[in-house]
């Protein structure tokens, strides 16, 4: 039986990322994260958001995944992204011996959206988010490993006006 484990989402960082470094090298950006579902209000027939609030963890991964340290150099608390990821179980026990679950978020792909919420006047909305590698790297000695190749990008075919269906 196939099974699938993706979670996409476009909500807003509800506070600034905590980084922390491995012995090993490794690093971790984890943020607050939250988002909104629309329900109807019962009693009053107004649509109302319920923010649903959610715990991100990014990895640097490898040559093409620096996820963590564009999180710590650019991304802010009130900063919109979207997030490409995967959910993760996490059990323990906690110091008054009671068993501890939840679930979080392994953010795989991250691009922000808008910066609003960064007093500083944001990150520019092209902060370089990890691309999605598409092929295999060049082999070309002058390539530079500290930097993703370009995401590759099919031709738009031209459409007429009444193949639009909307």
């Amino acid at each position: 039986m196939a099974n699938l484990n993706k979670v996409m989402l476009i909500g807003r960082l509800t506070r600034d990322p905590e980084v922390r470094v491995f012995a090993n090298g490794g690093k971790v950006a984890k943020f607050g994260f939250a988002v909104n579902n629309r329900r109807k209000n019962a009693s009053t027939g107004q649509w109302e958001d319920e923010p649903v609030w959610l715990d991100i963890e990014a990895f640097n991964r490898g040559d093409f995944g620096k996820q963590a340290d564009t999180v710590e150099q650019y991304y802010r608390k009130g900063n919109q992204l979207f997030i490409e990821g995967h959910l993760v179980y996490e059990q323990w026990t906690g110091q008054d011996g009671q068993k501890r679950n939840k679930l979080k978020i392994v953010a795989d792909y991250m691009q922000m959206v808008d910066t609003r919420g960064n007093g500083e006047g944001g990150a520019p909305r092209s902060a370089p988010a990890p691309a999605r590698r598409t092929s295999a790297p060049p082999q070309d000695e002058s390539f530079d490993h500290g930097e993703p190749p370009p995401m590759e990008s099919a031709p738009v075919a031209a459409r007429s006006e009444e193949e639009i269906p909307f």
